[in-house]
């Protein structure tokens, strides 16, 4: 069989590209069967994802035979690293049908409540994403209650977009909350917690500068302020509620332990004076509380039973702990787990912010960014996520970056049944045909459900992909999919000239996307790794310029379709007349 035309944008329109199909099936099915691959259910497989396998059965058989024979004699741990890198989404698939959330500790059902506490300082990201939804489930799991609540008490970090990104992207992975509110909403009532923590002689103002304090906490010294009185705090901290003082000239700070292991414990800051407006509260206030206090005291005054949150907080567990102890309130079951993590793209606001205000990225929605806005744009749908975080995260400890071609794989299962199909041909190469028929070639729009057909008239005038036509030799037998068979009589990247060559299915053809002159204009946004070894990638995003079939300008904004051969995409805007999909994954 004459091998010199691989066309890749499909599995098996060659012996390679068959044979790497067969090899990701036979491992997967020696794995779930200790080692040793079956050929019948292998064949199966094969023909389920590329359906054209049925018209080159005995070709198939042949492979799988000579593949699965190779498989099994590998060992079990062989198999599945070698599974592990064509398909890693396949190795995990028998834990994801059978993975559930775990119970929650001293969890009674009607009795848990949870919570959702961003700090709306940014657009919400998939971390969140996921990490709300764990809340959201066990809240449903036990018949509890869940919160929305914002922690917004550092007035420079947030605005009001941010709170409603949040609420529009909990929305959209489907979460739903009982309760709302904003932690700035209760400045009164921290007010009177540090009144109380102040006549206990359990917190102290401080006036020294900021590096002599992070000087005496690296040290262990104590600050010389912690020996007032409460009676001459709680003046400076009246003076510091009406405003007296400026930015860094005082704290309000907590008697913990100076000696203490835990960093978090030596005598942190509970207030601070900020002069910048809120966007809620405006000026009204001036000592604003920090993440602790605000925390500590929300959970309590919340009736918050369970706190699930990423292990980033561990260090401050024993702070807010520490804090509702002397304060005589009631502490909530903490849940830790591994701080989600995708490889390549970091979940951190930190991280992203900067991307954003050096124009690095069009903006938080730019589909490589992972935030909620930017993934919904490059085609990931809430029900993928979710199935994601059940199935593949969950509750662990376990320090681990995700692959992104974990979440596509959940999402190319769900979208896959529902996606539509259209022709389309990147780089395109005019293509003419002598003694063509002028044929209508009605095609499915999708191979395996109704999704119902469509029918392009032909006339003898395509284009063909260039990758494809780079590789067609003179006197090549090829066939136009969907529609009938050519044989090449000249080819360059400028032109390929072909003679008709009948409708008849024939075997062992090698099959060539197509459109004809009638086309639309369309650019695909492929996307890359945000960062590679910590640097951002100055090439994560390319544009793939080609040609669509006139079916497309029925396409709606926003839909997800497949454009064969190449994957599935997103139709995200229109610039004039040219389409403009981004690239979601094969």
């Amino acid at each position: 069989m004459d091998l010199s035309l691989q066309a890749l944008r499909t599995p098996c329109d060659s012996l390679s590209t068959m044979r790497a199909l067969v090899r990701k099936w036979a491992l997967k099915n020696a794995i779930d069967h200790g080692g040793r691959a079956v050929e019948g259910p292998v064949i199966s497989k094969a023909i389920g994802e590329d359906p054209g396998l049925k018209e080159r059965l005995s070709e198939l058989r042949a492979v799988v035979s000579e593949v699965v024979s190779e498989v099994n004699l590998l060992s079990l741990e062989e198999q599945r690293k070698m599974l592990m890198q064509l398909a890693p989404e396949l190795l995990e698939s028998r834990r994801t049908e059978e993975k559930a959330l775990p119970p929650l500790p001293e969890a009674e059902i009607g009795k848990v409540v949870a919570r959702l506490p961003p700090e709306p300082s940014g657009y919400m990201h998939l971390g969140h994403g996921m990490s709300g939804l764990l809340n959201y489930l066990y809240a449903q799991m036990y018949e509890g209650k869940l919160w929305l609540r914002f922690e917004d008490t550092n007035p420079r970090k947030v605005r009001k977009e941010y709170y409603l990104n949040f609420k529009k992207g909990y929305k959209w992975l489907g979460i739903e909350w009982d309760y709302e509110k904003r932690n700035s909403d209760d400045m009164e009532i921290y007010y009177d917690k540090a009144r109380e923590l102040i006549r206990e002689g359990f917190a102290y103002t401080c006036t020294c500068p900021v590096d002599e304090v992070r000087r005496r906490r690296r040290d262990r010294v104590p600050c010389q302020h912690c020996v007032c009185t409460p009676d001459a705090v709680l003046d400076e901290w009246e003076r510091m509620v009406l405003g007296d003082f400026q930015e860094g000239e005082v704290t309000l700070r907590l008697k913990g332990n100076m000696k203490s292991d835990n960093a978090v414990m030596r005598d942190p800051t509970l207030f601070r004076v900020v002069r910048h407006p809120h966007p809620y509260a405006e000026d009204k206030y001036s000592a604003w509380p920090t993440y602790d206090l605000a925390a500590a005291v929300e959970d309590a005054i919340c009736g918050i039973t369970h706190v699930l949150r990423s292990s980033e907080f561990a260090l401050r567990d024993e702070l807010q702990e520490y804090i509702r102890g002397l304060l005589h309130l009631q502490n909530p079951v903490i849940i830790e787990y591994s701080r989600f993590n995708f490889k390549g793209t970091p979940l951190s606001k930190r991280m992203l912010r900067p991307l954003v205000e050096a124009g690095m990225v069009s903006g938080w929605d730019d589909p490589r960014m992972p935030t909620i806005d930017g993934v919904e744009r490059r085609g990931i749908l809430p029900e993928a996520i979710r199935e994601f975080t059940v199935t593949q995260t969950g509750i662990t400890q376990a320090t681990r970056a995700y692959h992104w071609d974990l979440l596509f794989a959940v999402n190319r299962k769900i979208l896959d049944p529902v996606t539509r199909r259209y022709y389309f041909v990147p780089q395109p190469v005019p293509c003419v045909v002598t003694d063509a028929p002028q044929v209508p070639a009605t095609l499915r729009n999708h191979p395996d459900k109704d999704l119902g057909t469509r029918t392009i008239s032909t006339y003898g005038r395509f284009f063909l992909p260039r990758e494809d036509v780079l590789k067609l030799t003179s006197g090549r037998l090829v066939r136009l999919k969907g529609l009938y068979n050519i044989r090449i009589e000249e080819t360059s990247e400028r032109v390929v000239k072909a003679r008709f060559q009948g409708e008849q299915l024939l075997p062992d053809v090698p099959i060539i996307q197509w459109v004809t002159d009638r086309k639309l204009d369309v650019i695909v946004e492929v996307l890359e790794d945000l960062f590679v070894d910590d640097e951002f990638n100055e090439g994560s995003l390319r544009r793939v310029t080609g040609f669509a079939e006139e079916a497309c300008s029925e396409i709606e904004v926003g839909t997800i379709v497949q454009l064969e051969r190449f994957g599935f995409c997103r139709l995200d805007r229109r610039e004039g007349e040219t389409l403009v999909f981004i690239f979601a994954h094969r």
